[in-house]
Formats: C-alpha cells, sequence, structure tokens
C-alpha cells in the first residue's frame, strides 16, 4: 500500500508539564516499564481540543481547569506495523498539546473508571528513554521531543 492508502485513526496527546518544567508520562496498565502520555482518540465531530480534554480527564482524572494548553503541533503519524488493522485503521495521527499544568498533584489520579495506567512520575525531557515505548511509536516521540524541547531522546541500545 502507498502512504495515501493508509486509514490514520485521529488522535490527541497531552505533554503536561509541572512548575518545574518537568513532564508527566504515565505507566501502561499491566505492562511494566511502558511509560508514554495521555492519549486517545478523536470521536465522532469533537474538536482535537475537546477530544484532549475528556482523554485527560478519562485517563488521569484531571478536570480541564487543571491545564493549560500551550502549544499545539502535528499531526504525527505511526503506522501499527505489520500490516495491522485495528478497528479499520492502520495507525494513528495523532495532535500533541504541550499544556502547563496548574492544578494540585494530588488531582491526578490513574485510577479511573476505566484504568489505562497504573503510575505516573514527573521526569525533565531529556530523561525520556525511547527503551519504554514500542517500536511503532518510536519515530513520533522522537519527532517530538526534537520538536518540543530540541531534546534529542536515545534508541534503545
Amino acid at each position: 500500500m502507498s502512504e495515501t492508502e493508509f486509514i490514520y485513526r485521529p488522535n490527541v496527546a497531552a505533554i503536561l508539564r509541572n512548575r518545574r518544567g518537568e513532564i508527566l508520562v504515565c505507566e501502561r496498565l499491566g505492562v511494566d516499564g511502558a511509560w508514554q502520555f495521555p492519549q486517545g482518540g478523536i470521536d465522532g465531530e469533537e474538536t482535537p481540543e475537546e477530544a484532549l480534554v475528556r482523554e485527560v480527564w478519562e485517563e488521569i482524572g484531571v478536570k480541564a481547569a487543571d491545564f493549560a494548553i500551550v502549544e499545539r503541533r502535528g499531526p504525527y503519524r505511526y503506522l501499527y506495523g505489520g500490516g495491522r488493522i485495528k478497528r479499520g485503521h492502520h495507525g494513528k495521527e495523532q495532535i500533541y498539546f504541550l499544556c502547563d499544568f496548574t492544578g494540585r498533584e494530588e488531582r491526578i489520579d490513574v485510577a479511573t473508571e476505566h484504568p489505562e495506567f497504573q503510575a505516573f512520575r514527573w521526569i525533565a525531557p531529556a530523561q525520556f528513554e525511547m527503551r519504554w515505548l514500542p517500536e511503532m511509536k518510536r519515530a513520533v516521540y522522537a519527532a517530538v521531543f526534537a520538536d518540543f524541547f530540541g531534546v534529542k531522546i536515545q534508541a534503545p541500545a
């Protein structure tokens, strides 16, 4: 298939940044060592901003009043790989949002109604490790870290 024949699921991802300049990463439920940003699909007629607010609430219990959008970039695309198709899509097309987290850390709760994460932590952007991601997401994360932070994250050794 050519690039134009792939069908991508519209998606958003949230990079929450605290007052110390650290970013929030969350560990996938049941997958120790798999850290990523909160993210999810854009549903129906939602705008990317509406999807962002909904996903951040659903995945980490943070309300819109607790963060402010600073910057929006994308789309970034990746394929699932191996010719896989999920719900009619070959991959995801993501819009990333850098957001200043203005709430109290106690508001962050990964034990949501439909949990996707088992833990969270704050790290400096340069501390992110590529080995935390599945291969299919690595090029997108490398581009995101370069675009938002001017940081080159290294491939696993």
